[in-house]
Order: C-alpha cells, then sequence, then structure tokens
C-alpha cells in the first residue's frame, strides 16, 4: 500500500521535518512534500538548491532491518525516481551513477539522502530523502545537473507539478519496496545495476582523508563499490564521492 502523502507549501527541511516527527513517536509510514524548502541539505550536510517547481520529499518509515540491512534503501530510492524520470522524459535518457544519484543524459537530475535513528518502538526510522529537479537546475555545481524540464519526450510540453510528481514517485517506490521486502536484496541490486554505468572504467573516490584511484570492478553483494587500485589491491567503497571516467 502506498503511504499517504503531506504536501506542505514551504518548510526548512522535509528530512528534518521527518527526524522531528519521528523522535515524537510518529509509527505511520508517510511522505512528507514540500513545495520550498528554505534550509535543504544534501550529502555531507552540503545545502541543497530548493528552487520552486522541483520536487522535495521524505518518506518516514519504520523498520525492524538491522541498519547495514536498512541502509539498501537506498537502491530502492534510486529505483524510484528512476521511473518516475522514465515516466516523461526521452527514452534512453535516465540512469544511475553509483550509489544513488539519478542522471538525465548524463547530469545530475536527483540526489537521495538517508538518515535514521532509534525509534520509541525499539524499531528503526528511516528519512528517505529525495530531490528532484523537475523544472530547475542548480548552477555552479561540482558536477553538471540538469533537470527534467530540459529532457521531455516530444509528446509532453512541460514537467509533471508537485503534486503528480509525488504521487508518481510514492507509487513507484512502493512497487520496489514490496520486491525489497518479500524478495530481499538481489533482484534490486539486478535492476540498481541494469541502470547504472560506470561500473567497469576509470574511477576516483573521495572518501573525505583519503582519494583513491583505480578502476571499477562492479558491485559487492551489498552494494558497496568494489574499486581495484593500480598495485591490485582492492576496496570496498560504502560511502563516498565516485566519480567515473574522469580524474578527480
Amino acid at each position: 500500500m502506498t503511504p499517504p502523502i503531506d504536501l506542505l507549501d514551504e518548510i526548512d527541511s522535509t528530512n528534518a521535518e521527518a527526524r522531528r516527527r519521528a523522535e515524537a513517536g510518529e509509527t505511520v509510514a508517510r511522505w512528507i512534500v514540500a513545495r520550498r524548502q528554505s534550509a535543504g541539505r544534501g550529502r555531507r550536510g552540503r545545502e541543497w538548491n530548493s528552487d520552486t517547481g522541483n520536487l522535495f520529499a521524505t518518506l518516514l518509515t519504520l523498520t525492524h532491518k538491522a541498519p547495514a540491512e536498512a541502509v539498501q534503501v537506498t537502491f530502492v530510492a534510486a529505483l524510484a525516481v528512476a521511473d518516475l524520470l522514465d515516466a516523461f522524459a526521452v527514452p534512453g535518457s535516465v540512469s544511475i551513477k553509483w550509489p544513488n544519484d539519478v542522471m538525465l543524459a548524463g547530469d545530475k537530475a536527483a540526489g537521495i539522502l538517508i538518515e535514521s535513528g532509534a525509534h520509541d518502538s525499539g524499531a528503526l526510522w528511516l528519512a528517505i530523502g529525495i530531490g528532484v529537479n523537475l523544472a530547475h537546475a542548480p548552477e555552479g555545481t561540482e558536477r553538471p545537473a540538469t533537470c527534467l524540464a530540459s529532457h521531455l519526450r516530444s509528446d509532453i510540453a512541460c514537467p509533471p507539478s508537485i503534486d503528480a510528481a509525488a504521487s508518481v514517485l510514492a507509487e513507484a517506490f512502493a512497487v520496489w519496496q514490496a520486491r525489497w521486502e518479500s524478495l530481499g536484496f538481489q533482484p534490486i541490486l539486478d535492476a540498481w545495476i541494469a541502470r547504472t554505468g560506470g561500473l567497469d572504467g576509470p574511477c576516483v573516490a573521495r572518501l573525505g582523508h583519503e582519494t583513491v584511484e583505480g578502476t571499477a570492478d562492479g558491485v559487492a553483494p551489498d552494494g558497496a563499490l568494489r574499486l581495484r587500485t593500480a598495485d591490485g589491491q582492492l576496496r570496498l567503497i560504502s560511502a563516498g564521492d565516485v566519480f567515473f571516467g574522469v580524474a578527480a
């Protein structure tokens, strides 16, 4: 079943609101969607550009999975966002960049931020934050960004409204989540790999305390990136800024 959608005109951050609700004891899964964010965040505390007309959404849900397994939800989210863009974009233009950036014609169009914490019920709360550039793309980003409005199918005149995009996203997420819950992670990983390029070529990973260069060698069963360095060492990268096909 698809969780209900709470559509707000403005909020500081949909992830921050999800955290507040979780810490207040909320137990019912729901989507929190805002038309505008005043303090949107990306990975590592980076600001997330929040132009009106784009989608800012967070799914608040509870899970009894262990944290190491619950993190697999980032792959579920990436597939759901890809399905959303596929419904409106030029055929063949949607792809995923490890682990969860969703791209249009090779440029970033969406990002995902997962946060979690202990819930009073004993479960783990998850805030699955998703930002999708529907109508606008930020400028001055480290890597080129784009928006759905620049890649629409010829039979579609404009990107979907926030309401419509949120509904498509929620339904797609529910489908992938049900597969994950019933069939395990492997079918999710297989579908994700089919959409993800760069997993067999030059790669640079910035890990905060170090930069690792080498060749991508696919992904491990848990979705970690396999990166083989020039001396033959195999590194498993679970999180970081990864660039494929180019030097850092």
